[in-house]
């Protein structure tokens, strides 16, 4: 009897300690991807619910395999399943929907499946982010000497990842996975929070680093993105290049926003060997020259040439002061970008009253079109990455018949304006980030980030009980969940009655 089937008459008596023991116990080498599933299996099975790490680990040992398993029932339950207990339940419903598929009919992947969307419909976390962010802050605080004095020792060879594993210890209380950048400027030490180019991204990091408690900002410098700078050069792989050394042509797409198409011949061996790293090189090139935000706001379109336009290009370094002759503002800093990105928009309404939340939509305006975009496509990314850290995307929806008269559109703009403004006021500006509205043909839509939901829940429940409009209801960016009932008048008033 070889191993995987003893593994399997283990798992039969329920003997999962033995099976782990087992398994971990042979050399790495031999460790194939027949027993790392059964491996992931008995980690499931011997957790409890609160064992993380037991999850964790199941994940860890059954992502590299995931091409291999593709279309396997078992891999994809077994993923999912620990997806589900690590609060991750957007991953969860993924993989066990691909279970689903190569087993139909299975009731055990159905009642999950049930359970993840019921779960995503009004999702609950044992934190939210606003509490993350708090937690996550006071530490740094009781933390904070101890990095300065690491980061002021001469020998940052050893002390680098020290430094490092501390600073990102703290900052993933509030993060599941966070990119940051420690240094000193020679007057204030700084932590830099990068978005990585993610733009839906940008509302947390900007929420975070504003609660920084003010003793913190005597000897730090908190930002988000990279800054701009000039002088940069880029080592990777035995490659190198320098800001002087790349040419751009930069055209002016519309009032904010430009598409850059960089020549460097230095890179063009590189760009016939490894074209995605040369891409890298010059992008992040591109990024250190601007600012991280600056790019992120204003490039609209990025291309790598194989040989040079005959027009006439000027130097990366220059492109700062290009984009400002064309009379483009470049946001500094993330908070004056989030302010000021909305997005007008027009689409094709449905016109079937039964059809998804939100197709009914004709106009609108939003500051993080990802979200929208990704609710329109069916798709989830954006939204997996925020619930990870306990934040949730996500409109109020209401009926728009209750609105008559010549002064219809406005009322129905007020009555948006006035329902953003008593959330803000009973759940405080700490719980929520609006970023816009919509119209439909049946209803309006304001649209949010809570960083603590059941706040923001409440406050808007009590608004629409006190309101005009017949019902009121919530829903996250997802497409595959319902929506749930705030208020419904007619309940109200049977409840009232009786």
């Amino acid at each position: 009897m070889d191993l995987l089937e003893q593994c399997r008459i283990w798992n039969e008596n329920d003997e999962y300690q033995k099976i782990i023991d087992a398994i971990e116990a042979i050399p790495e080498s031999e460790l194939t991807p027949e027993l790392a599933s059964e491996l992931a299996r008995a980690y499931n099975n011997a957790a409890d619910v609160e064992d993380k790490e037991y999850f964790e680990k199941s994940v860890s040992l059954l992502k590299p395999y995931e091409e291999y398993f593709e279309g396997d029932h078992c891999w994809n339950f077994r993923i999912a399943y620990a997806y589900y207990y690590l609060d991750q339940e957007g991953l969860a419903l993924h993989y066990f929907e691909n279970a689903l598929e190569a087993r139909p009919g299975d009731e055990d992947t159905m009642e999950m499946i049930k359970a993840c969307r019921s779960c995503l419909a009004c999702p609950h976390f044992d934190k939210s982010f606003r509490e993350r962010t708090e937690e996550a802050w006071a530490a740094f605080v009781k933390e904070e000497a101890e990095l300065r004095s690491l980061m002021d020792q001469k020998d940052q060879e050893q002390g680098g990842n020290r430094i490092l594993k501390k600073c990102g210890d703290i900052l993933h209380l509030a993060f599941k996975d966070i990119a940051f950048e420690l240094g000193f400027n020679g007057t204030k030490y700084e932590l830099i929070l990068t978005p990585e180019g993610d733009r839906a991204r940008l509302f947390e990091l900007v929420y975070f680093r504003r609660h920084v408690p003010e003793p913190v900002l005597e000897y730090w410098n908190i930002w988000v993105g990279r800054q701009p700078g000039h002088g940069f050069g880029l080592h990777r792989d035995g490659w190198e290049v320098s800001d002087d050394e790349v040419q751009v042509w930069a055209e002016k797409k519309d009032e904010q926003n430009v598409s850059l198409a960089l020549y460097c011949e230095k890179l063009l061996p590189l760009l016939k060997e490894k074209e995605e790293m040369a891409w890298w090189m010059l992008y992040t090139l591109t990024d250190q020259v601007l600012g991280e935000i600056p790019a992120i706001a204003h490039i609209y379109g990025f291309e790598v040439l194989k040989e040079p336009k005959e027009e006439q290009s000027i130097i990366l370094i220059d492109l700062p002061r290009e984009m400002e002759n064309m009379g483009i503002t470049v946001y500094k800093d993330a908070d004056s970008y989030l302010e000021n990105c909305y997005s007008a928009y027009e689409l094709e309404p449905s016109d079937d009253p039964e059809s998804d939340w939100r197709l009914d939509v004709f106009a609108g305006a939003t500051r993080c079109i990802p979200l929208l975009n990704e609710y329109l496509n069916n798709e989830s990314s954006v939204m997996d990455a925020f619930h990870k850290d306990g934040a949730v995307p996500g409109f109020f929806c209401y009926p728009t018949d209750d609105f008559t008269g010549e002064e219809r559109a406005k009322n129905m703009l007020d009555f948006r304006d006035d329902l953003e403004e008593a959330v803000l006021e009973k759940a405080g500006e700490d719980a929520v980030t609006f970023l816009g509205g919509a119209s439909g043909l049946y209803c309006g839509y304001l649209d949010f980030i809570a960083w603590d939901l059941p706040a923001v829940m409440d406050a808007a429940r009590e608004f629409f009980e006190a309101g005009p409009t017949a019902w009121g209801n919530f829903h996250t960016f997802r497409r595959n969940v319902s929506a749930v009932r705030l208020y419904y008048r007619e309940e109200a008033e049977a409840e009232t009655e009786e």
